[in-house]
């Protein structure tokens, strides 16, 4: 049986440009994290937070926590400006990723890139619960192909209800998931280190595909696509981040139009 740590990567609400006052978090939103085998569970969580430990050794005195309670956010060091003056932090993430494959383990993501501009209908809970059922679907065609079953695990969501709803549908509806054994279970990501580091390498898609996606708005990404794209390519399996047709993004990106429907109307001109 397979484990899948997923965590969000991007941000769920509207985005506009990067250097919109308001809608300015990422031009993507996804699932990504970890897919280990069942023997592997332990093996990893024991190896993550010795590395944790380690890093942040004096973040970690200083909270006044024990290791194993204490949880560094991927967003707060997962930066260019960090990653290029601590060297350790380079090595840290490296480490990680190869711990994932010595385990028999793989880098998993599910995604899209979302429309651009404000929208008034706009539903996050539903961008949240397709991407969702996506992933769902991809983990278990993983998982077909292996033969074997797999559980997922997510960090507590405020869209609990509409989550497990969505995995129901997905595990018995017309195109049943034949090989996800469970609905999914939510855990504390504070006292979990298999979801901490599934945050850590959601934070790295997040920032390799925002970089893909608009790589003019987002090129101080570029030095993490050096440092790690490659090994997020050798390590993923069944993983897409799906994109918007490139007419429209440069129409909005331009300046040209603000809203689809204008969008629509100039190409059927």
């Amino acid at each position: 049986m397979y484990f899948a740590y997923l965590d969000e990567f991007g941000h769920i609400g509207p985005y506009i440009s990067r250097s919109s006052k308001k809608h300015n978090e990422s031009p993507v939103f996804g699932l990504a994290g970890i897919i280990l085998p069942e023997n592997a569970i332990r093996p990893f969580a024991t190896y993550f937070l010795k590395q944790k430990e380690f890093a942040f050794s004096f973040e970690i005195e200083k909270s006044g926590k024990m290791a194993a309670k204490w949880e560094k956010k991927g967003t707060s060091f997962i930066r260019p400006k960090p990653l290029q003056e601590y060297v350790e932090m380079r090595r840290l993430l490296h480490r990680i990723l190869n711990k994932v494959d010595d385990l028999g383990g793989n880098v998993f993501y599910y995604g899209r890139e979302k429309k651009r501009g404000y929208h008034e209908n706009l539903n996050p809970t539903g961008l949240y619960t397709t991407c969702f059922a996506h992933a769902l679907r991809r983990l278990d065609k993983f998982c077909e192909a292996r033969d074997t079953s797999f559980i997922t695990i997510v960090d507590q969501h405020s869209a609990r209800k509409e989550l497990l709803e969505t995995a129901a549908k997905t595990m018995f509806g017309k195109q049943p998931c034949n090989r996800l054994a469970s609905p999914p279970f939510e855990v504390e990501s504070y006292i979990n280190q298999n979801i901490q580091a599934a945050d850590w390498i959601a934070t790295l898609v997040g920032r390799l595909k925002a970089f893909e996606v608009e790589p003019e708005q987002y090129s101080d990404f570029e030095y993490i696509k050096t440092l790690f794209a490659n090994r997020i390519g050798e390590l993923a399996k069944n993983s897409l981040v799906e994109k918007r047709p490139r007419r429209e993004i440069e129409a909005f990106n331009s300046g040209h139009i603000k809203t689809l429907s204008e969008l629509r109307a100039k190409m059927t001109k």
